[in-house]
């Protein structure tokens, strides 16, 4: 029997791939580019295109694909970010907005790319998810209110 050792998510790209693997790694401060294939004599792209680009953000490792025009993003699948606090929200939901990404709800957003991120700080999930009920549904309340997540204000909430 074989053991999987990880996973790899691939992103298929209409032509963009490596545009959009050197986004993710200048957003993204602890990344790493890895290998880069190109297409030879076989195709189907022309020679010397690349195919696939390789890349590793906050440890996951991914795959950007020029796959064409067949497939695109949705928000039926996402990428979850972790932050550690306002700062850590402010500096991704900026980066990952700009050059034409779109705001959506409740800390979810589109990158320029379609690409579905929730830039989610991590004392967000414990206040909605508060044993106290009046206090969870009011900062549950507040973060529904908001694009992205504004902390204080789901502190205040949370507190009455």
């Amino acid at each position: 029997m074989s053991i999987t050792r990880g996973f790899v998510t691939t992103l298929w790209f209409d032509g963009r791939a490596e545009e959009a693997a050197d986004f993710y790694l200048s957003v993204f401060k602890d990344g790493k580019r890895g290998r880069t294939l190109r297409y030879n004599d076989a195709g189907p792209g022309p020679a010397g295109s690349v195919v696939t680009v390789e890349f590793e953000i906050n440890g996951q490792r991914f795959v950007a694909l020029n796959g064409g025009p067949e497939f695109t993003f949705s928000e039926a699948v996402s990428f979850q970010i972790d932050c550690a606090d306002q700062a850590d929200v402010d500096h991704y939901w900026a980066a990952l907005t700009a050059d034409g990404g779109q705001e959506g709800p409740c800390g979810w957003l589109k990158d320029k790319f379609g690409v579905s991120w929730q830039v989610v700080p991590t004392e967000l999930i414990e206040l909605i998810g508060d044993e106290d009920r009046a206090a969870a549904t009011r900062a549950t309340k507040a973060m529904y209110a908001m694009g992205k997540i504004d902390l204080e204000g789901v502190r205040r909430a949370h507190a009455g």
